[in-house]
């Protein structure tokens, strides 16, 4: 059977991997779109690479989330958004309404959940295959037989794909475990903390040897000396960093599977955007793209 492909862009962290990986870009009106140039070099990269018949675009809303709520220092040690970056959100959702390309987001959740929540839907459609395209690598705690984390490199031509097995090769255990993982030694860029005195080598070897949280803390008593000591003191901060880390997957979302079709993109529109940003060179690839999608649709009709 041959499967259907949906593909599922992670918005705001291809947003900033653009921001901080392109040199300054301005239009004509000198505003910045380096960011809206990496964000739409890797939604022309994928329409070409991964040919998706479904394609959707997921970004955060401004303000505090769920997780805020629970743990006040969430993400307390992150930077805030840059001012020149800002203005260019409103673009990159410019390019994905240009494209015609539905978009998720919901306030006081964050991406993730929104990704996670529309793999969860899709869990009842076996025919359908999931790429997420994101460089958060928190995804990988979704990996599984129908889904895959694809992360695009340096320069966003080239992308790595991760399945079950890449996060084996990578980490030592399996994607469901990534959780109990981040929970055990933490994650510097959300200010999660882990337990105190466990790092990421010792949370690995907890795992392959218990497999979970759970698993751990059912065996303690196996678990000798300063080790024996710090899981027990940290058995609380345990199972709160697995609530911030462990994402949402049953988000209320308006979600049709038909509304999500890749639509026949409108040639005019995406040319006089492109135009308005100064990527003529995008343009230029996006032309190949269109000329090679009617070729393929015409030879369809035969």
């Amino acid at each position: 059977m041959d499967l259907k492909k949906f593909a599922i862009l992670d918005g705001h962290a291809l947003i900033f991997r653009g921001y901080y990986a392109i040199p300054p870009l301005y239009t004509e009106k000198g505003e910045l779109v380096n960011a809206v140039f990496g964000f739409t070099t890797i939604l022309l990269n994928i329409l070409q690479k991964l040919r998706p018949d479904y394609l959707v675009v997921t970004f955060d809303m401004k303000g505090p989330t769920f997780r805020h709520d629970t743990d006040k220092t969430y993400k307390a040690t992150r930077k805030e958004t840059p001012d020149d970056l800002i203005p260019q959100v409103e673009i990159i959702h410019q390019v994905a309404r240009t494209f015609q390309i539905p978009i998720f987001e919901q306030q006081g959740f964050e991406a993730d959940d929104l990704i996670a929540s529309l793999a969860q839907q899709l869990k009842f459609h076996p025919e359908i295959e999931i790429s997420i395209i994101s460089g958060d690598m928190d995804l990988t705690q979704l990996i599984n037989q129908q889904i895959k984390l694809l992360t695009p490199l340096s320069g966003f031509n080239d992308i790595k794909t991760y399945n079950t097995q890449a996060v084996i090769e990578k980490y030592g255990i399996h994607p469901e475990q990534m959780i109990d993982y981040k929970a055990i030694s933490g994650d510097k860029s959300d200010n999660i903390n882990g337990i105190p005195g466990i790092g990421k080598k010792t949370a690995t070897k907890l795992l392959q040897t218990y497999h979970s949280l759970d698993g751990i803390y059912e065996n303690l008593d196996k678990i000798k000396g300063a080790l024996h000591l710090k899981l027990s003191l940290g058995k609380e901060a345990a199972y709160h960093c697995q609530n911030l880390v462990k994402l949402i997957k049953n988000v209320p979302l308006e979600f049709n599977l038909t509304a999500c079709e890749t639509k026949d993109m409108p040639k005019d529109a995406i040319q006089k955007l492109f135009t308005e940003l100064n990527f003529k060179r995008l343009f230029m690839k996006f032309e190949e793209l269109y000329k090679h999608k009617k070729a393929e649709e015409q030879l369809a009709m035969f």
